[in-house]
């Protein structure tokens, strides 16, 4: 069986300190990485022999707004069915400058998990062979999953804070 520590130093000896920020929260190995790094790292998990990250688990994305320079964050789950040991690697990214390289030339299911995250976050992944809406309408100008739009209608006046313990 696979440990954290393990597949961290294997990590660590072919990639060096282009992978940073090992943890293991829930006793899941989460490292980050740089897109100029991920696919190289992914293929590298997937093709290692002891390792074996045959199977892509999500793509999704998570919104910072308040993390300056790092507004964005791609998170790719992996598992080897093989060896049953999951990992999380995380990519940062500004809100300038959303583009991250695809995944379906390793793993062919990063087309709709692509697809519904560019939709959902408005993340561009390079290469995609068909980067479109999944989920919304193609006429939607907004990527409702960001945290660009305030929690409630200030301008309510049918709400009495008190009913909401406030």
């Amino acid at each position: 069986m696979l440990t954290n520590e393990e597949v961290a130093q294997i990590i660590i000896n072919q990639f060096g300190e282009t992978v940073t920020d090992f943890d293991d929260p829930y006793n899941l190995l989460t490292c980050s990485t740089s897109r100029d790094q991920i696919v190289s790292l992914v293929k590298f998990l997937k093709e290692h022999s002891t390792i074996q990250m045959g199977f892509l688990t999500d793509i999704t994305a998570v919104h910072y707004p308040d993390s300056v320079g790092k507004e964005f964050c791609v998170v790719y789950h992996l598992h080897s069915l093989t060896r049953n040991f999951r990992l999380r690697v995380k990519v940062y990214l500004t809100t300038e400058d959303l583009h991250i390289t695809t995944l379906i030339p390793l793993f062919a299911s990063a087309n709709w998990m692509e697809r519904e995250t560019f939709d959902l976050f408005g993340i561009l992944f390079d290469g995609h062979p068909d980067l479109r809406r999944i989920l919304n309408m193609e006429e939607m100008d907004y990527h409702p999953m960001r945290k660009e739009y305030p929690l409630e209608d200030a301008t309510r006046e049918d709400k009495i804070d008190a009913l909401f313990g406030r």
